[in-house]
């Protein structure tokens, strides 16, 4: 491990030597994020950010919508009892709130190479836009179809979304500098959890009101299909692609990477990927980490419903209690850990670990204490709930953005393949608890779930403590120097500094 000393970048400057994890993490940071302050005021990547927020905001409604309506589907006397009702027992209700991922995992890892190829764009575009359109035909299909119509209409909404996750994280190692990768990466993902609470919030008021249950669909759709046309004319998919983007910003953004070109396609370096040993703690992570989160999420209003007995409205609104929370958390740990990073209080490998500890064993604390509240015992649960579901967050800060972390240039591949992965577990959870739970109302047979959810979270965070790293893997780069046309004076800067960048960080980091 050298110096950078005969770096032209560093020429003149004392460099420490890089001895430790922080300081390490430092050179980190000027070798990718330049030394260089970020432009003042609000910027064209606050703008994407923002439209990625709402992007997965529209994404997690149309997600979660189903979560809530079918307590009133399957039950007419919980809502507006004018409405139609359907004969599905807890192992039919079980597969069609699992089908949804049946279609998502299978274009997880098209979907990374396809955004790196075509851009993000088009992906989350259509995307959104035809899960929004299927979310408005779902009444309909339910009554012609029962319920094989709708598992089959939830797989192609799942088929649809599965281009998502790895094209916002194509998107942010275009658009994140380094230095703010925290936050615009936690802003970006909090939309999830916004999506999450309006959606089951809404949805109890919507299926007791005049409109019933099926409103719960078509409003979410209808939403959804707007803010496809709000992306279809602000989106972009680099800095080098929007028109109204200040010089200073983009040259900001652009020096904070290795070298990247985005008009010609990267060999994708697989076996490296998969054999990567931080990848594979990464995938255990995430994997974990979806268990406990869509057994929560698809259960809980049942849970709601038979073992603490609150009605569909209050269930509705004590169901996104939890999300609430969690939203609210994301902004309180990204400035957290990104403040903890720059001022080098940790490196940025103890600061994955400590955050995704955070947000997976203290979860599993409160999931052991969730097995033992009784039935009736509903304040305590709805507090354990919250805790469980809220303090997830943290996760954001570790696994979450390690994929950019261990290498920007093929962030949307990996975090295809891990979320593949991962959405298995989301196909497998929710027909687990079909198995387990024979009579939803017994509080007994729900502790086995959270026992099982606990023991998932334990494994997945001690796996990335031990083997997870937030170094620049080696394999990020490509194999041979990729040609640059550059067009004018002002873009030869931000390329020449990307190549002294390169040098500089193949010379003072190790895998």
């Amino acid at each position: 491990m050298g110096s950078d000393r005969n770096n032209p970048t560093t020429e003149g400057k004392q460099t420490p030597d890089v001895t430790n994890g922080s300081v390490k993490d430092l050179e980190q940071m000027k070798t990718y994020a330049g030394e260089g302050k970020p432009p003042s005021g609000f910027g064209a990547r606050h703008v994407q950010t923002l439209l990625l927020f709402f992007g997965l905001t529209m994404a997690y409604a149309l997600r979660v919508n189903l979560s809530v309506a079918i307590v009133a589907m399957i039950d007419r006397r919980a809502a507006n009892e004018n409405f139609e009702e359907f004969d599905w027992d807890e192992k039919t209700k079980s597969v069609i709130l699992s089908s949804f991922f049946w279609g998502y995992v299978v274009t997880q890892i098209p979907a990374g190479q396809l955004a790196q190829r075509f851009g993000p764009k088009v992906l989350l575009l259509l995307s959104i836009g035809i899960c929004s359109v299927l979310a408005v035909l779902t009444p309909f299909c339910a009554h012609i179809g029962d319920a094989k119509a709708v598992i089959g209409l939830r797989i192609v909404q799942g088929l649809s979304q599965g281009f998502i996750f790895p094209s916002t994280h194509t998107m942010l190692s275009r658009w994140a500098p380094a230095s703010e990768r925290g936050r615009l990466g936690t802003l970006s993902y909090a939309g999830a959890q916004f999506g999450t609470v309006i959606m089951l919030a809404v949805s109890g008021v919507l299926a007791s009101s005049s409109m019933g249950w099926p409103s719960i669909f078509y409003i979410s759709g209808a939403v959804g299909m707007l803010w496809s046309v709000a992306w279809f004319f602000y989106g972009s998919n680099s800095p080098a692609e929007y028109r109204g983007i200040a010089p200073e910003e983009r040259e900001f953004i652009e020096s904070s990477f290795g070298p990247q070109d985005h008009s010609r396609r990267i060999v994708t370096p697989w076996v490296a990927i998969l054999t990567s040993a931080p990848m594979i703690a990464l995938t255990i992570a995430h994997s974990s980490h979806n268990w406990g989160f869509w057994t929560l999420l698809t259960e809980m209003p049942t849970y709601m419903k038979e073992v603490l007995e609150k009605d569909i409205k209050k269930n509705a609104l004590l169901s996104s209690l939890p999300y609430l929370v969690m939203w609210i958390l994301s902004f309180i740990f990204s400035p957290l850990s990104d403040f903890l990073i720059n001022r080098q209080y940790l490196s940025r490998v103890t600061s994955r670990k400590l955050f995704n500890t955070i947000g997976l064993w203290v979860p599993m604390v409160a999931l052991l204490g969730l097995a033992f509240v009784p039935k009736g015992g509903s304040d305590l649960a709805i507090v354990l709930l919250t805790l469980a579901v809220g303090i997830n967050s943290a996760t954001y800060l570790g696994f979450q953005v390690n994929h950019i972390d261990l290498a920007p240039n093929h962030a949307g591949t990996m975090m295809g393949i891990t979320n593949c992965a991962a959405n298995i577990m989301s196909i497998i959870a929710p027909l687990i608890v079909g198995q387990v739970i024979t009579d939803a109302t017994d509080p007994i047979q729900w502790r086995r779930v959270f026992y099982i959810a606990a023991g998932v979270y334990f494994f997945g965070n001690l796996t990335f403590i031990i083997f997870g790293k937030a170094d620049i893997q080696p394999w990020n780069e490509p194999v041979s120097p990729i040609p640059r046309t550059v067009s004018n004076a002002n873009e030869a800067q931000p390329a020449q500094r990307s190549a002294n960048n390169t040098a500089s960080n193949n010379e003072n980091h190790s895998d």
